[in-house]
């Protein structure tokens, strides 16, 4: 019986770890919920939970009680945790996946707006 390979093709993979998939979505929305954000990303509320804590414990977000709800600050000045991407703040993929309007966009003169989009705080 010929034992079947599936091709790199055929395996699911994805750009973004569930850690920066986290990340953004709480930089969408400083007060979402755990499991808002569990189900925004396709995963389990637990494992969103830890997630969240491994973030606040390397100093990515910090957590703040507001009443019975949680609301979280990112820090967009923390570098990428990779050794290679470590001289790179978390700022820049922030932006790109939390900004409504992208870098480099078309101003009403016609001339493109080359400024960094700023982040939620």
């Amino acid at each position: 019986m010929e034992h079947l390979r599936s091709s790199p093709a055929d395996r699911p993979w994805t750009f973004l770890t569930n850690h920066a998939r986290v990340l953004t979505e709480i930089a969408r929305d400083p007060g979402a919920r755990v499991r808002d954000i569990a189900a925004a990303i396709g995963i389990t509320e637990r494992a969103a939970q830890n997630i969240v804590t491994d973030l606040e414990r390397a100093g990515y977000i910090t957590r703040t009680r507001v009443g019975r709800r949680t609301r979280y600050s990112v820090d967009p000045s923390r570098p990428f945790r990779h050794p290679a991407d470590a001289d790179h703040p978390i700022e820049g993929l922030l932006s790109l996946f939390t900004d409504d309007h992208p870098p480099n966009r078309e101003r009403p003169d016609g001339d493109l707006d080359r400024r960094a989009p700023s982040l939620p705080s």
